[in-house]
């Protein structure tokens, strides 16, 4: 399934990072994802003073709302798919979403137990839109897979030979 056929409406929050908004808010009938973009040129962003107030403010907002915040971190300088995204750790997530964030990693976590931003660590953006605009009725499996498991097998009538007795001269010769 492709992100055309299944569209999302992503709008610039205005006053982007405050209140726990985020920076963009991806909407579509069954999913919505308050996301905050970080772009930098290290593939480790810390979060302190205003960007851990963001985090919190996210994680709040997640947890009232009922919503899955997300972080996308673009790298700098790389060719192809330079987009990571990661997922604000909540407690209340129900339904798709619910399903949805057991795909999408977490912030992973400082040795002293902080959340942070590794790029190495998150799920790649085409990976990601693959999960959020996959079909529903799919369950995980692929077009391949589903058309294989399709397929019906032909059996052939099974012929049952009875070995005919051995012959008496050749039991002399037997082991």
């Amino acid at each position: 399934m492709q992100v055309v056929q299944r569209p999302f409406l992503v709008v610039r929050a205005a006053g982007s990072g405050m209140d726990g908004s985020g920076d963009l808010l991806a909407l579509r009938g069954d999913i919505c994802f308050p996301i905050e973009v970080k772009t930098r040129a290290d593939k480790k962003v810390y979060f302190s003073g205003q960007t851990e107030t963001q985090l919190e403010a996210m994680k709040d907002i997640g947890e009232k709302c009922g919503l899955m915040p997300l972080y996308a971190h673009r790298l700098k300088g790389v060719r192809g798919d330079s987009w990571r995204i990661f997922r604000v750790d909540t407690s209340t997530l129900s339904g798709r979403l619910a399903a949805l964030s057991k795909r999408i990693p977490t912030l992973p976590l400082t040795r002293t137990g902080k959340p942070h931003l590794d790029w190495d660590q998150g799920l790649p953006l085409h990976q990601f839109l693959g999960v959020v605009c996959r079909n529903s009725e799919d369950n995980g499996l692929s077009r391949i897979v589903s058309d294989a498991l399709a397929i019906k097998v032909e059996t052939e009538n099974v012929v049952e030979v009875v070995p005919e007795p051995m012959p008496t001269w050749m039991q002399r010769f037997r082991v």
